[in-house]
């Protein structure tokens, strides 16, 4: 007697299979509409208010500095951005290799304040730096923002350098010593280089927290305008599309970066994988 065929079984749905990537396409959803309504609305050729469609154009893009205080307020951005990248990440470096390298007393304790920063919410933060400058008599302006945001840049500088420190091989640095270098040579020739990534990557984190940074500006800034400030009071009448303009360039800056970063790496990759 044949045994009949067996019938082909209906594929049957699965609530897990289908849930993750549509919770992922809509998260992704979620994160990219206020990034394409930016660059949208840069293109508006709005008036006083850039909160209604009126029209495309280009003379946002072409007149960037049209919009009172945009180019100054991303001009400041910048500054404060860079001289407080290059403060922290210089004495976060060295920090980060005293606290790996070395013992010594309150060791435990250093850690611990370098923690607090982070751990504290940026309004208690930011109000107490204005508390100790106004206490000091100091006057608010970029000087104290740029004092403001190297402290809170410092310990995330110390987190990412500290973590590259602690993987590096001591035998390098010591085969660098038996050959007769100094212990400069040892350090610009061997150390650095092999920190050189981990010091970027909090270079540029250091960077992205000023540049982005409102709260603690706000209470430390006096009359200086920075780009999120600028934004946020603008926020009420309708960001400028000129602001707009600016952030999709930034936006589109990152971008054109990291392709350029992947690539370079994927042909470094190639590179080696002929040389092997």
């Amino acid at each position: 007697m044949e045994t009949p065929a067996p019938r082909p079984s209906r594929a049957r749905f699965s609530l897990g299979r289908w849930l993750l990537p549509v919770y992922a396409g809509l998260a992704l959803i979620f994160l990219l509409v206020p990034i394409v309504y930016t660059f949208v609305f840069s293109f508006n050729d709005s008036l006083k208010s850039n909160i209604s469609w009126r029209g495309f154009t280009l003379d946002k893009w072409t007149n960037v500095c049209a919009a009172q205080g945009v180019c100054e307020a991303f001009g400041n951005s910048i500054l404060i951005g860079v001289i407080a990248t290059l403060a922290a990440t210089t004495l976060g470096t060295a920090i980060a290799i005293a606290l790996v390298r070395y013992r010594f007393r309150f060791r435990t304790g250093v850690n611990l304040l370098l923690f607090l920063p982070m751990a504290t919410p940026e309004v208690v933060l930011g109000a107490g730096l204005a508390a100790e400058f106004l206490g000091l008599g100091a006057d608010m302006g970029l000087g104290t923002i740029i004092l403001a945001h190297t402290m809170f840049c410092i310990s995330f500088v110390v987190v990412t350098v500290k973590a590259r420190v602690t993987s590096l091989d001591p035998a390098l640095e010591e085969a660098g010593r038996d050959l007769y270098a100094s212990p400069g040579q040892v350090f610009w020739r061997i150390t650095f280089p092999l920190l050189l990534p981990g010091i970027v990557a909090a270079a540029l984190l250091s960077f992205a927290l000023s540049f982005d940074d409102f709260i603690i500006t706000n209470f430390n800034s006096g009359t200086t305008d920075t780009f999120p400030k600028f934004i946020y009071v603008s926020a009420a009448r309708g960001v400028p599309a000129e602001a707009n303009v600016i952030a999709s360039a930034v936006f589109i800056l990152a971008i054109v970066l990291v392709l350029a970063q992947q690539i370079s790496a994927a042909a470094r990759r190639k590179r080696l994988a002929k040389v092997q």
